[in-house]
C-alpha cells in the first residue's frame, strides 16, 4: 500500500510540473510573437542604412572618419578592445546561454585576455565571474523589451570611448536569429567600422551623385546611425532567440513529463494489481484454514 500511494504522489508532482511547463511555453510563445514583429520591422532600416553607407561610400571616393580610421591623436596605452556579451536574465531556455557565452569565451581568449567585458544578463555575469573573467560593467537597464532610447544611448557612449581612443574597438557577443528553425552565436565587429567594399559596375560605367551636403557630412550622420541600428538589431535577435529556445525546452519538458506520467501510471496499475493479488491469495488461504 505504501509503494502505490508514493507512485500517487509522483503522478502528482509530475503532472503539476507538466501544468507549469505547458504554461511558461504559451508565454513564451506569445512574447516569440512580439518580438519576433519588432525584429523583423527593424531589419529593413539596419539593412537600408548599411545599403546607403556602402553606396555612399562608392561613389564619393576616398573619405575618412573616425568611425573607420581610429582617433586622429590614436589609442591611449591603456586602451583595450571593449566586448559585450548579450545573454540572459532567466534560464530555462535550452542551450541558450550556453551557446553564446562559450563563443564569448573563446573569443576573450582569442583576445589573451586584453579585453574589457561588459555583460547583458545575469547569467552571462555568473558565467563569467566562475570562470575568473572581470566584468567591468553588468547593463541592467533593457529588460526583456528593449527599447531604443537606452541602446542608442549605450551605442553613443561606445562611440565617444573610441573616438577619444579609450578603447581600440568594440565586438558583440549574441545568438543571431535567422529563422524560427536557425538561430547561431554570432561575433559582431562594432567599432571601427570597416569600409563597405566598392563594386565594380558592369561595363565601367558607375552613377554620378551630387552631395548637399558634402560626402564627409553625410557620413558624419550616417555612421553614428549605422552603429546604433547594429546595436538595437542586435539586441532585438537575441530577444527573439531567447524565447525560441525557451519555447522550444518548454515543449520538450512538458512532452517528457507527459511520457513520465505515462510510465508512472504504468508502474502504478502493475503495483496495483500485484498488491491486489496479494490481498486475494491472503483471503483464499485464511478461507482454506479455517475450511
Amino acid at each position: 500500500m505504501a509503494k502505490t500511494r508514493e507512485i500517487k504522489k509522483r503522478i502528482k508532482a509530475v503532472k503539476n510540473i507538466q501544468r507549469i511547463t505547458r504554461t511558461m511555453q504559451m508565454i513564451a510563445t506569445s512574447k516569440f510573437a512580439r518580438s519576433q514583429a519588432r525584429a523583423e520591422a527593424t531589419k529593413p532600416y539596419t539593412e537600408g542604412i548599411f545599403e546607403l553607407v556602402q553606396e555612399l561610400a562608392a561613389t564619393a571616393g576616398n573619405v575618412s572618419h573616425p568611425l573607420i580610421e581610429g582617433p586622429q591623436g590614436g589609442f591611449r596605452d591603456d586602451a583595450r578592445h571593449l566586448t559585450l556579451v548579450i545573454t540572459s536574465d532567466r534560464g530555462l531556455c535550452g542551450p541558450y546561454n550556453g551557446s553564446v557565452l562559450r563563443t564569448a569565451y573563446k573569443h576573450l581568449r582569442g583576445l589573451g585576455g586584453a579585453s574589457r567585458v561588459e555583460v547583458v544578463g545575469k547569467k552571462g555575469v555568473a558565467f563569467m565571474r566562475f570562470n575568473g573573467v572581470d566584468v567591468y560593467r553588468h547593463h541592467t537597464q533593457f529588460g526583456d523589451r528593449p527599447e531604443f532610447e537606452p541602446v542608442k544611448e549605450l551605442a553613443q557612449h561606445y562611440i565617444e570611448l573610441f573616438e577619444a581612443g579609450r578603447i581600440t574597438g568594440v565586438s558583440l557577443v549574441y545568438m543571431r536569429y535567422q529563422s524560427v528553425a536557425r538561430q547561431s552565436p554570432t561575433i559582431v565587429p562594432l567599432l571601427p567600422l570597416k569600409p563597405p567594399a566598392v563594386e565594380e559596375q558592369a561595363g565601367g560605367f558607375s552613377a554620378q551623385y551630387e552631395f548637399s551636403p558634402d560626402a564627409q557630412g553625410l557620413l558624419a550622420e550616417l555612421l553614428p546611425e549605422t552603429v546604433k541600428t547594429t546595436l538595437f538589431q542586435a539586441f532585438n535577435d537575441a530577444v527573439v532567440s531567447e524565447n525560441i529556445a525557451r519555447m522550444v525546452a518548454m515543449k520538450a519538458a512538458t512532452d517528457n513529463a507527459g511520457k513520465m506520467g505515462k510510465a508512472l501510471k504504468r508502474k502504478f496499475n502493475r503495483a496495483r494489481q500485484a498488491q491486489i493479488t496479494t490481498e486475494l491469495n491472503e483471503i483464499v488461504s485464511g478461507a482454506a484454514a479455517l475450511g
